[in-house]
């Protein structure tokens, strides 16, 4: 690609060549005979893959993660082959990929490749927030009324070839398998991150968004570093009006209302899969929600708030540490907070209907996404970020 003595190009313009040859990417309208001759062509995608994340200044200042990963040719049967193998490889990063990748050079698709990476090296950001579904609709019919929430958590995540399945039995249990073409986004620490977004209304709505907000997929054309400064607000350069904005994208949106959430909590969707019995909550239900047209599906864990005011406290924590009972104290004040946030959920819930409802803790688990639509918002969607304006008091940052 590049002659002797050439200057090697910056990600910026690298990236304006990948948009002009991504002609298939999202568009199921164009096959492999309709693309252009360069898109398909396999040392094309090997060239900018080696520029892209191996040669130029910004990737040799070693700023993206040190794996790289490698999308093998698609064999007889697909993705899913019968022999089990998995449909991509990785390796930490070296200075000359040929040598990197060694004998594996021939098995190697270098345009999904170089997706995947892009993909794989852009920061992200998932916010799961309560929001009023009156609100929500008002917004959505295009009213001047700002989208806000009545709380929310934002919470880093990152892009993964592997799917992490959770199983709950009497602990939890995780396995981790390959979900290429798709991507998944897992929040590990579910459980305790969102311990406190609890729907204690009808017009709660569960809402849940995933934004691109950094990295690989967003150079800068002006500055050298491709990474925007972590003491300021994240540029993208909008090449038609030469103007600098955020760089933040929505590659995911979903929303669920209260009723039904509880409609699938109570086994009345399909959808639904109860993983777990015998809690004083009463079970432990995993939710699927999909995006817009059916792109993209998150999987959250859905469980009924107990009312602490029918709980017995049970004995003191017998815990002792060597200077006396101070650590057994600490867990029973731990343990007193969490009942009387429990109660007050339940109460507001029970409060707004004549009928008893059940405050429903939802915990986000995973998010999932093909990486061809993932890969196609990050070159070139325009559509603004939605973004969601809550309080300070109610915002929480993991």
């Amino acid at each position: 690609m590049l002659g002797v003595g050439e200057e090697i190009p910056s990600r910026f313009d690298l990236l304006s060549m990948v948009r002009m040859h991504s002609n298939l990417l999202g568009n199921p309208a164009v096959d492999d005979e309709d693309a252009s001759d360069i898109e398909m062509d396999d040392q094309f995608w090997h060239d900018i893959f080696d520029l892209y994340f191996l040669r130029c200044k910004e990737s040799r200042r070693r700023q993206d993660d040190d794996l790289l990963f490698f999308v093998r040719k698609l064999g007889e049967h697909g993705f899913n082959d019968k022999n089990g193998v998995v449909p991509y490889f990785v390796r930490r990063w070296a200075p000359e990929l040929d040598k990197l990748v060694g004998e594996s050079l021939s098995e190697v698709d270098w345009r999904r490749s170089f997706y995947l990476n892009m993909i794989a090296h852009t920061s992200y950001s998932v916010t799961v927030a309560i929001c009023s579904q009156h609100l929500l609709r008002s917004h959505q019919l295009g009213k001047d009324s700002p989208l806000s929430a009545i709380y929310k958590v934002v919470k880093t995540v990152y892009a993964s070839p592997s799917r992490v399945d959770f199983h709950f039995d009497s602990k939890k249990e995780v396995e981790t398998t390959s979900a290429y073409p798709d991507i998944c986004f897992a929040i590990d620490d579910f459980d305790s991150t969102f311990d406190a977004v609890v729907l204690t209304d009808t017009d709660h709505c569960y809402c849940v968004l995933l934004n691109a907000i950094d990295g690989a997929a967003f150079p800068s054309e002006t500055d050298t570093n491709d990474s925007c400064s972590s003491n300021e607000i994240p540029l993208r350069v909008n090449s038609d009006s030469m103007k600098m904005k955020n760089c933040k994208l929505t590659l995911f949106s979903g929303f669920a209302g209260y009723q039904m959430v509880r409609d699938a909590y109570d086994g009345g969707h399909s959808g639904l899969e109860t993983l777990l019995s015998g809690l004083s909550s009463g079970k432990t239900d995993k939710l699927y929600m999909k995006g817009p047209g059916g792109h993209g599906e998150v999987e959250v864990a859905v469980s009924g708030v107990a009312d602490q005011s029918k709980q017995h406290s049970g004995p003191s924590s017998p815990v002792m540490s060597k200077r006396g009972p101070r650590l057994g104290s600490l867990f029973r004040k731990a343990a007193s907070v969490v009942s009387v946030a429990a109660k007050n959920a339940f109460e507001a819930a029970t409060s707004t209907s004549g009928e008893e409802m059940i405050p429903l803790k939802c915990g986000l688990m995973s998010i999932t996404l093909s990486w061809e639509d993932i890969a196609h918002d990050l070159l070139f969607k325009k559509t603004p970020p939605l973004n969601l304006h809550v309080a300070d008091i109610c915002e929480t940052y993991e």
